[in-house]
């Protein structure tokens, strides 16, 4: 006779929260389905009025965001961009198109975060910028990144991806930077399929962000009257996102306290099962530094070594629990050993990246399942 075993528990899972399926049927109804109408507009005064940033302009995807910040930069050949080698691939491909050359630097081993000692040692006369990521929503150390920036006079740009409602110091991340790059992926924690944003918190950057948002075009100054016609006067892209999704995103930020609370509730969850594990020694937790007020944005475990790692993972999958790892770092990929760049550069970021365990975390994520996870774990260990 076939059995079954439990219901799979996903690593992660889309959602509705709200009006999202109202809203984009408004869009619809509205005649007006490209971007940058009614509801892209009610994103950005939403991220303008509840993060403090100067000027948000809505992206297809933070990608997108990344790529304009780095135009924003005024990069050119041979300038030189500070950066983890511990991110998603965006992070670097974004200033690498620019031409720049990519300094990589290592992280600390408590929050994973951009090592600001370690990026003080990469600086030279080329140094033109430097770009922080907020890994997991919690916060890198922005002091000695705001100051060592302004005393060399270089941009910061913040990659603020898993960092939407996180804080530092009780202010908003994405505010500290001149240009921060959010993400509404659907693994985030407020999505729309695909889409991010851009926040230009330098007002000498806004008006020529607007022209590279709009293809190169003074569009926008058009429409506010500014001048009688719209021509192309920059590079740009079509880096707008359709109202589809925008009013998608626009009903995730109606119930932002609500998602934001869900999660961090499932990830104290997490942190009260887990712990004794840790107080054993057989894993450890997430870090949250008391400068950083966190988004819950994920749940990691890091283990002794990668193969214990490798041996959890399989085991939670053989009981339908979906954990996953990421990244494999930059600088030890192809493409960065393209650049130069070879294993045992940068032993903090090689070490954190064989050993990180990312568990299920959304917003539908359910005690009992997480139980599962937690209950999972501790059998793996033989303490269940």
């Amino acid at each position: 006779m076939e059995t079954t075993g439990p219901a799979p528990i996903p690593f992660n899972k889309p959602f509705i929260a709200g009006r999202e399926l109202y809203h984009i049927s408004q869009a619809v109804l509205s005649g007006h389905l490209a971007g940058n109408g009614i509801f892209t507009r009610k994103c950005q005064e939403f991220l303008e009025t509840t993060y403090g940033c100067g000027k948000a302009l809505m992206t297809s995807s933070c990608t997108g965001a990344l790529e304009m910040a780095a135009i924003l930069c005024d990069l050119e050949p041979g300038d030189e961009v500070i950066l983890p080698s511990y991110t998603f691939v965006s992070t670097a491909n974004a200033f690498h198109l620019r031409g720049a050359k990519l300094v990589f630097a290592d992280i600390t081993p408590d929050t994973l975060n951009l090592d600001p000692t370690g990026v003080e040692e990469r600086l030279g006369p080329a140094t033109k910028a430097v770009c922080v990521v907020h890994y997991a929503g919690v916060a890198c150390e922005m002091d000695a990144f705001t100051a060592l920036c302004a005393k060399r006079g270089l941009r910061l740009v913040e990659d603020a991806a898993h960092a939407i409602g996180a804080t530092y110091k009780g202010k908003a991340l994405g505010s500290f930077g001149a240009l921060s790059a959010f993400s509404f992926h659907e693994t985030k924690n407020f999505i729309s399929g695909e889409g991010g944003a851009l926040a230009v918190n330098d007002p000498a950057l806004v008006e020529r962000a607007e022209i590279i948002w709009e293809k190169g075009t003074n569009r926008s100054q058009f429409f506010r009257g500014i001048t009688d016609k719209y021509t192309w006067v920059d590079i740009g892209s079509s880096f707008l996102p359709s109202e589809l999704v925008t009013a998608f995103l626009y009903a995730q930020f109606e119930q932002a306290d609500e998602i934001t609370r869900r999660r961090l509730a499932c990830w104290k969850h997490y942190q009260t099962g887990l712990a004794p594990l840790e107080k054993a020694g057989d894993l450890r937790l997430p870090v949250i530094p008391a400068y950083s007020g966190h988004n819950a944005h994920m749940f990691y475990l890091l283990l002794e070594n990668g193969d214990a790692r490798d041996a959890l993972m399989a085991f939670l999958r053989q009981r339908n629990i979906m954990a996953v790892f990421h990244y494999i770092p930059l600088h030890s990929s192809p493409m960065g050993l393209a650049m130069g760049y070879r294993a045992g550069m940068f032993p903090v970021t090689e070490s954190c990246s064989a050993r990180i365990l990312r568990l299920p975390m959304f917003y539908d994520l359910k005690t009992e399942e997480q139980d599962r996870v937690v209950g999972a774990i501790r059998e793996f260990f033989g303490k269940a």
